[in-house]
């Protein structure tokens, strides 16, 4: 059977918290069971002041009172009373999962934002790509007509050097020299850097 406690500073037929805490602090189970039975309810209390959701102020009601546990042996009476130090601990405890919380929901709402972007701007790809055509249109114009001739059955249609060589029906060499001329004339024309 435990003792009775006490909390104020009247008389008492049992232990004070705070003498409560110092046992706890050298590993006394029985104290702090003490400790948990005059303290939950303030806890809880402090905590769902800050959070407002019962399932989570008592999920953070319980990693307090662990807490306590942990670090009675930090605890010390010069600097206050056990309940105020155990309640401080409650709503930074508290506080702390508001924030983090609040940092996973943004995170949510950020990658939910990023998933619906596209991973490019379609709109400048498209104006983009049109203006390389023109640009190249506009260079291919500059070559002579077999460059020309040779690049395109080349490039855009994909012709091997002596396919283009039957189509227009030149020595190989020649078709060589054209499209390599041709090739540097559209480099310097488009102002390509090797």
């Amino acid at each position: 059977m435990r003792e009775a406690v006490h909390i104020g500073g009247g008389p008492s037929a049992g232990p004070d918290l705070e003498e409560l805490v110092g046992r706890v602090a050298l590993g006394d189970e029985e104290a702090f069971a003490g400790v948990y039975d005059v303290v939950a309810g303030s806890v809880l209390g402090v905590v769902r002041a800050v959070l407002r959701d019962r399932a989570q102020s008592e999920e953070v009601t319980q990693e307090v009172l662990v807490e306590v546990w942990r670090t009675a042996p930090r605890y010390r009476r010069d600097r206050g009373t056990a309940v105020n130090w155990i309640l401080t601990l409650a709503h930074r405890r508290a506080v702390d999962r508001v924030r983090s919380v609040d940092a996973a929901a943004a995170r949510d709402h950020r990658a939910a934002l990023l998933a619906r972007l596209p991973e490019y701007d379609e709109v400048a790809e498209r104006v983009e790509a049109r203006l390389e055509r023109e640009q190249v249109r506009r260079c291919l114009r500059t070559l002579t007509e077999l460059q020309r001739q040779s690049v395109t059955l080349a490039y855009y249609r994909g012709l091997t050097y002596r396919e283009v060589a039957e189509a227009l029906a030149l020595p190989l060499g020649t078709v060589k020299t054209r499209l390599r001329d041709g090739l540097i004339r559209l480099r310097d024309c488009l102002g390509v850097s090797v």
